[in-house]
């Protein structure tokens, strides 16, 4: 009898751990057709892209990332994205007031396209950087990307569209 009851709790459990992964549950944990679905988006950023415009309020000067450096100098930056480790770096190209300046970065995405970035120094261990950025992964394809960083502009929410074109594989 112990057995026989050893038995039903154990295909019990291996049949509620089988069943978790299948199914998103109530704490919001991804199922695995969604982690799927995911990790494919995910994957599609990997590669070579540079920012070919910029669209917000231009009424505002921005200057993103704690860089110092207007938001028009990152048109035509080069950013390597690579999923797999969720590392990369972004490269500004200097010229006129903009800066030269290579930063590492590292990135995750969730499972509602949130993208958290973390500017990584030399040296310097992702995990012990307390300060990221925040932005809304949109559209990804192939070819092209949104990265949507919503700002607080004189009290009021304003949307920073950052558009991405691939420039390499």
């Amino acid at each position: 009898m112990r057995k026989l009851i050893l038995g039903i709790m154990g295909g019990a459990i291996i049949a509620t751990s089988c069943s978790s992964t299948k199914n998103a549950s109530a704490d919001g944990s991804v199922s695995a057709g969604q982690a799927q679905t995911l990790r494919s988006e995910v994957m599609k950023l990997k590669g070579e892209w540079t920012i070919s415009n910029v669209d917000y309020n231009k009424s505002y000067s921005i200057k993103p990332f704690d860089e110092g450096a207007d938001i028009n100098c990152f048109v035509g930056s080069s950013w390597k994205l690579v999923p797999n480790n969720y590392t990369g770096m972004y490269s500004l190209n200097g010229g006129g007031s903009c800066p030269m300046k290579t930063q590492n970065i590292t990135f995750s995405v969730d499972k509602y396209s949130n993208v958290s970035m973390k500017k990584v120094g030399e040296g310097e261990k992702a995990k012990n950087v307390g300060a990221g950025y925040m932005l809304k992964l949109e559209n990804p394809t192939e070819n092209s990307f949104t990265l949507v960083q919503s700002l607080i502009a004189d009290g009021s929410p304003m949307d920073v569209r950052y558009n991405f074109v691939r420039t390499g594989k």
